[in-house]
């Protein structure tokens, strides 16, 4: 078992479960230190202070709140602990709810929740129980590094899990983050909700850190002087291409079907974009089309679709103009 990070109690009502705090999971990120480019001596972050320039030790470093950039207050860890916290050494269940509606975004750190002793047994697997029966997740309050924080305990393979939680005022706002309202096909929608059946999956599980692989490879092959491994290839972005939604939604489709080895049938058909009823905007310069261009295509357009006979005198003398036009650029 990992090393504690805490031990208290849970207060359920009446009831009061012992337990050790556990860390729930593991970094398994590869972490670089800073070096010297000349020599690969390591370069070290030193705590100094800024009005004398001296390196302190950790015994010579506490805790100060500034009140302004002239004006700090100091404060110890004595003071701190003085304050009264209720929650100090108990995790302390304060509702229940339905675990559906806890929004993600909330949660942070996870936590194991191990028994402390043997008269934790018997009250710990009694509100492990209870959670299973009732499908819900118990909110908790609880203290950590001075400060109180809020908590989630659910049920994972038979142990009690604490979450983390941010309180609802630490949450930011998406309001000025979402687009503007755009039209959208319904036939769009429905394929777009046919791609997530498509790729849709049973668990995660098998979801694995492929960059932390390539790192891999390419540590072990620097350490050991071999040939670098070649760059993966990729497919080229561009930026600024106006895409075809609705074929694209069609050919992602396919594809999710075919890295499933499920045979499309043909069922995928990319089709025409319906006109928008209002004026589209101007395209960009980059878009490879100008205005003019486009004027000059709309206007041969009109004038094909009428026949000879039904011409008006404008059309003609506008299609004549045109015709010279083209014969004095030609020469």
């Amino acid at each position: 078992m990992p090393r504690p990070l805490w031990t208290g109690a849970i207060s359920f009502g009446l009831v009061t479960i012992p337990v050790k705090v556990v860390s729930a999971t593991q970094d398994h990120s590869i972490h670089f230190r800073q070096v010297h480019l000349e020599d690969l001596g390591r370069v070290r972050t030193r705590k100094v202070c800024e009005l004398d320039g001296e390196v302190l030790s950790q015994d010579e470093i506490g805790k100060g709140y500034e009140l302004s950039k002239e004006q700090t207050v100091p404060i110890t860890d004595e003071e701190l602990d003085r304050i009264p916290l209720p929650t100090a050494k108990a995790i302390e269940i304060v509702a229940f709810v339905d675990a559906g509606s806890v929004d993600p975004i909330r949660i942070s750190d996870s936590y194991y929740l191990a028994i402390d002793g043997k008269v934790a047994e018997k009250p710990y697997t009694l509100l492990r129980r209870a959670l299973e029966r009732s499908d819900k997740v118990a909110v908790a309050k609880f203290a950590w590094h001075n400060r109180e924080r809020l908590g989630l305990l659910r049920v994972r393979e038979g142990a009690i899990v604490l979450h983390s939680m941010r309180w609802p005022d630490e949450i930011r706002s998406p309001e000025s983050l979402a687009p503007l309202q755009v039209e959208l096909d319904d036939e769009e929608i429905e394929r777009a909700v046919q791609l997530t059946d498509t790729m849709a999956v049973d668990s995660i599980a098998g979801f694995r850190d492929t960059y932390r692989d390539a790192l891999e490879e390419l540590l072990t092959a620097k350490s050991e002087g071999k040939e670098l491994p070649e760059p993966a290839e990729g497919e080229e972005q561009q930026e600024g291409k106006v895409v075809d939604l609705m074929a694209a939604l069609n050919a992602s489709v396919e594809a999710a079907k075919e890295s499933r080895g499920e045979d499309g049938g043909g069922e995928a058909t990319v089709h025409e974009m319906r006109p928008r009823k209002k004026t589209p905007a101007k395209r960009t310069a980059s878009s490879g089309t100008s205005a003019t261009g486009r004027k000059a295509t709309a206007s041969r357009k009109t004038t094909g679709r009428k026949t000879g006979a039904g011409k008006t005198t404008a059309a003609k003398k506008t299609t004549g103009a045109q015709r010279t036009a083209r014969k004095r650029s030609a020469s």
